[in-house]
């Protein structure tokens, strides 16, 4: 632990932790606090708080989850804290009704799945995984009214989520109002020298820091990231939106995604999400501007550490290798294409673009419908443009850009 926080002055780790955010408070005292910590070789502790409602995670997901692993690779203490207590309210940050409670069996189901998911970016070992219940429930009926004394209705009304609906005239439940002092006092019982969250998280963070003020502690730091883009790099990355990386995807079609990117985009998601030094990207950049360096080699780097970060170092080299002799090599070998059946149901049709979510080739059917209107999608060489497209009973060569495909049989 204390060779690793020396191994970066205070100066680099603050670069480091703060590359990419949104908010920042306080600045000068994150350095503070970073200054004493290598000073006296004694690590932050640095909070993150999770609820635990089913997840299905994206890139954009593991933001929060990045850079929690930045601090974690300094040497400082990371709480990944799940709000099984706070997750039976849920949320109401940018919701605009009230959320529909969970119980607690379907809370800590979720927290299960959670933790399966998030130990593809976290180190597990050095990860620190609380429970807010254990002081929430403990808090009891007066320590919740003592609580709730301490933050005035109309400072509460200030938050912007609440202040449309109560404008709009929506309902606002009470158990909501009480939600971000819960989170505040999650913050004051592990005594957090930092904590993360997403922008829209801000108000909530803030009440945390202003708590812990109140009752004698040293108030955290507040540091927020941004909303990833989608591989569009317009709107947000959503799978509803057909523009997000799963981080269970198949490595190929990961790799494959990453390479899509604009090199505009690529720049940004190297920022957000890579491992690599902010000193080594600028140099990677500098190279690039220079035509020293091709752009599709930094993605193809950035996209195999992807890979590896969520299917294993092996898989990532694999899917460069893929990568480079089917696409930059434009090559297709007919025995090395997987097969997949599909089922006609005893229809005497199946649509393609279901046979194409069935062999795993789109993640939806309004993905493969979206790709055979780009022209994306060949069947048996020919490219395919009626997103109606029906196979009958037979054998088919099924071709998704140049990365992925599949011999279908259709019977």
């Amino acid at each position: 632990m204390t060779s690793t926080l020396r191994r970066a002055t205070p100066d680099e780790q603050f670069a480091e932790v703060t590359r990419g955010s949104v908010d920042l408070h306080v600045a000068e005292e994150l350095k503070s606090k970073l200054r004493r910590s290598y000073d006296k070789e004694q690590p932050l502790l640095v909070k993150a708080g999770f609820d635990a409602t089913a997840p299905d995670l994206h890139l954009g997901h593991t933001l929060l989850l990045t850079r929690m692993r930045r601090f974690q690779e300094l040497g400082h203490r990371v709480v990944f804290l799940i709000g099984d207590f706070t997750a039976l309210i849920g949320d109401p940050s940018g919701k605009s009704a009230t959320r529909p409670a969970l119980s607690r069996e379907e809370v800590l189901a979720n927290a299960e799945t959670y933790k399966v998911q998030v130990f593809k970016v976290l180190e597990a070992g050095r990860t620190e995984v609380r429970f807010n219940s254990q002081w929430l429930d403990a808090l009891g009926t007066e320590g919740l009214v003592r609580l709730a004394a301490r933050w005035p209705l109309a400072r509460m009304l200030e938050r912007e989520d609440f202040k449309t609906r109560f404008r709009e005239g929506k309902s606002i439940a009470l158990h909501e109002l009480l939600y971000p002092l819960l989170q505040g006092y999650d913050s004051v019982a592990l005594e957090a020298d930092v904590e993360l969250g997403s922008s829209d998280q801000l108000f909530n963070l803030l009440v945390g820091r202003t708590l812990m003020r109140e009752m004698g502690k040293e108030p955290q730091v507040i540091l927020t990231g941004p909303i990833l883009e989608g591989l569009d790099g317009h709107e947000k990355m959503s799978k509803s939106l057909d523009n997000a990386v799963g981080i269970t995807e198949q490595p190929d079609q990961m790799f494959g995604k990453l390479m899509s990117i604009s090199d505009a985009l690529m720049w940004r998601y190297i920022e957000l999400l890579s491992a690599m030094p902010l000193a080594r990207v600028a140099e990677r950049r500098a190279e690039v501007d220079a035509g020293g360096l091709n752009p599709k080699e930094v993605k193809a780097g950035f996209a195999e550490e992807m890979v590896a970060r969520f299917h294993g170092a092996d898989a990532g080299r694999r899917a460069a290798e893929e990568f480079d002799r089917r696409f930059a090599k434009r090559q297709l070998d007919p025995e090395r294409v997987p097969e997949h059946s599909v089922s006609l149901g005893g229809a005497s049709s199946v649509p393609l673009v279901r046979a194409l979510a069935d062999a795993g080739l789109v993640a939806s059917t309004s993905e493969g419908r979206r790709l055979i209107a780009q022209g994306a999608v060949r069947l048996d060489g020919t490219r395919v443009s009626d997103a109606k497209r029906e196979l009958g009973p037979g054998h088919y060569l099924v071709q998704v850009g140049k990365l992925r495909a599949a011999r279908l049989r259709v019977g």
